[in-house]
């Protein structure tokens, strides 16, 4: 069989064989974790750490598909929304993190839900929580409830506040936050908080608050 030509530097083309190979490479990533996650010999700390790899993984595979999705139907607007039971989503997130980074990471919450893009609520809450963890002195308090019919995530830090730390990709993150939030009528506040640095608070119409 002989295969049609492509134009020679066709960039859709390029993009498509790049994510096929990302897509290689974090399967057989997820089939080592996963080997790993039930293997006699790895301890209960390892083990934690291994279904916290694979969780990752996973995101980031979904993240992949999203992006050929796009590719495929480029003039549609943001995934139909799901409900989804953010405290749950976001304890997984910070499960995680708290492995991961060398800040100290509270978390509270109660039941709570809204209608969004699991994937959307990921993105949005790993931006704030990534940039949070990166300039807090040794503190990160992230709380889920619901507040007059509202969903909120909030994310408070020890450091300098917004703005004020070194130059970096907070800026796109807030950028990038608002845009995934806004298209299910959510919201982003940005002020500062009880512990002296920034609080961020993603607000997002609750599926069930009274």
């Amino acid at each position: 069989m002989v295969l049609p030509a492509r134009p020679a530097g066709d960039p859709d083309l390029w993009r498509r064989r790049i994510r096929h190979d990302i897509r290689h490479e974090l399967g057989t990533i997820i089939m080592l974790a996963s080997a790993m996650s039930v293997a006699d010999d790895v301890g209960p700390a390892s083990r934690k750490r291994v279904d916290a790899l694979l969780g990752e993984t996973r995101w980031l595979d979904h993240l992949l598909r999203r992006l050929d999705e796009d590719d495929d139907r480029p003039e549609e607007g943001p995934p139909s929304p799901e409900r989804v039971r953010v405290d749950e989503l976001v304890g997984e997130i910070v499960a995680g993190l708290r492995l991961a980074s060398i800040r100290r990471v509270g978390y509270d919450s109660g039941p709570a839900w809204a209608h969004i893009d699991p994937l959307a609520l990921w993105r949005a809450v790993r931006n704030i929580l990534d940039n949070a963890c990166r300039v807090a002195v040794e503190r990160v308090d992230v709380s889920v409830a619901c507040e007059d019919g509202w969903t909120v995530v909030q994310v408070d830090d020890d450091g300098p506040g917004f703005g004020g730390g070194a130059a970096g990709l907070a800026s796109l993150g807030l950028g990038i936050v608002h845009d995934l939030v806004s298209g299910y009528g959510g919201g982003l506040e940005v002020r500062r908080c009880e512990l002296g640095g920034a609080r961020v608070r993603i607000l997002l119409p609750s599926a069930v608050c009274p």
